[in-house]
């Protein structure tokens, strides 16, 4: 293992470091992209993505005893996933189906989020020990932790489960104040 702390390699890994951190901040946005079905987008990042990837392990692939290289390169990865993420929650809105089931106490969890400003629509079904109530509420990615504390105020044991909205058309949301 060889560690050089000369000028030019210190400039060689911090320069792998940056665009290791930019490939995979651009993998991360990518994924999400994909999952949008956005085609045109998509290819192009993972163009940009597949050459960045190159040129970084093509520098450290060809000495891998070059330690300042091989921690620029890992520690580039790691800090360009929490890049990625970050730039996700920031710059791209996605929506998030909040679900909740209540044997009680359902129509006031929908009170209380609609009095919040959060639309939902209470459905009945059948449990295991019989009727309960079944809201549903479709909030930006930001929201989420907002409605998930208005509906523990309301209601500390309902069952919650929240998953991604792949694709969301018309109806009320929050974020934007307005119907869709």
């Amino acid at each position: 293992m060889v560690l050089d702390l000369s000028r030019d390699a210190l400039l060689l890994a911090g320069l792998l470091f940056a665009l290791r951190i930019l490939n995979t901040a651009v993998g991360t946005v990518r994924l999400v992209i994909v999952t949008r079905q956005q085609k045109l987008l998509a290819a192009a990042l993972g163009f940009l993505e597949a050459f960045l990837f190159a040129v970084t392990i093509s520098a450290v692939a060809t000495d891998l005893n070059n330690v300042m290289n091989l921690v620029a390169y890992c520690g580039g990865f790691s800090v360009g996933n929490y890049v990625g993420m970050v730039i996700e929650r920031r710059f791209i809105t996605s929506f998030m189906t909040v679900n909740v089931i209540t044997a009680d106490k359902g129509h006031d969890i929908a009170a209380a989020l609609r009095g919040h400003g959060y639309g939902c629509t209470v459905t009945v079904g059948q449990g295991k020990d019989g009727e309960v109530k079944m809201l549903r509420s479709v909030v930006s990615n930001r929201e989420v932790g907002k409605l998930l504390a208005v509906i523990r105020e309301t209601h500390a044991d309902a069952f919650v489960a929240v998953e991604e909205a792949r694709a969301v058309h018309r109806g009320w949301i929050r974020a934007s104040r307005s119907h869709h």
